[in-house]
Order: C-alpha cells, then structure tokens, then sequence
C-alpha cells in the first residue's frame, strides 16, 4: 500500500516537515531459521518488513496486514521484541518523519514469498548466513528476534 490517506491529508497541511508516526517491523522466520526480506521500491535496500499503523490500529495488527500485502504471506505474531524510535527520516520525496516502532518476532503460516504491492522490487527468503546489506537497525531487530529463542544470535 503507497502513503497511507491519514499522512496524505496531514502532508497537506504541513508539507515535508518532520512528522512523528507509529510503524512496525516484523521479522518473519520460517522453519529453516529463513528470514524474510523485501528489497524497497524507493531506495533499492533490502528490509525487514515495515510499515505504518493506520489511526487505530493495533501494532500485532498491523504487522501481520503488512506482511501479507507486501510479501502475500500469512504470518502469526509470536512476541514483541521492541519499542523504539528510529529517524528521523528523509524519503527521496522530502517528507521527513520519525517512527515510534514496534518490532515483532512472526512465524511463517502459508504463502508463496512474492513482490504483492508497488513498494518492493523483490521479495525472499534467506539463510541467515548468507544475507544481503541490511542497515543496523535491521539486523539489531534480526538479532533480537532470534535471541528470544535462548539461542545466540547469528554471526556477522
């Protein structure tokens, strides 16, 4: 899904001055300890998926609904694995914002991993040893996930 409607009609009024808005990561891993990333529309990096809340709506919510439209895979949310704010943020449009984030530890349901909106290029699986560049944000969050586990997190 592109901007959501609530931030359209705000950018409205204020233009690209910095807003602060609720979003969430979800680290999706299936059985074989895969990760599941998405390689963005806007800048080409590959992410956990991410996304906005909608005014509303609850973050495990909003998590799963962001996984399915962006990857079409049916994921459960099995904890929360941190609160944080990230940013702020410049888009290659301008607008500027600052995320109070809530990550999320999912489990892989069902669905074939594909490209399922206009925010990503690519979507898969992958090895935890064999990752593409993610930020270090992304790869704190990765670590957290797998940490839940008693397990130590993988090697970089």
């Amino acid at each position: 899904m592109p901007t959501p409607d609530f931030v359209l009609s705000l950018r409205e009024k204020i233009g690209h001055e910095l807003l602060w808005l609720p979003g969430i990561t979800g680290v999706v891993l299936n059985e074989d300890r895969q990760v599941l990333l998405v390689r963005r529309a806007d800048n080409g990096r590959w992410t956990l998926v991410t996304g906005m809340l909608e005014p509303g709506e609850e973050p495990a919510a909003g998590t799963l609904r962001e996984v399915h439209e962006e990857t079409g895979v049916t994921a459960e949310i099995e904890h929360m694995i941190h609160v944080g704010s990230h940013g702020p943020i410049t888009f290659p449009n301008g607008d500027q914002c600052t995320f109070l984030n809530v990550g999320f530890r999912c489990r892989y349901v069902s669905g074939q991993a594909r490209v399922n909106d206009d925010e990503s290029t690519a979507v898969g699986w992958f090895d935890l040893d064999n990752l593409p560049e993610l930020s270090e944000r992304h790869l704190m969050l990765l670590d957290l996930a797998l940490e839940a586990d008693g397990v130590p997190a993988f090697e970089r």
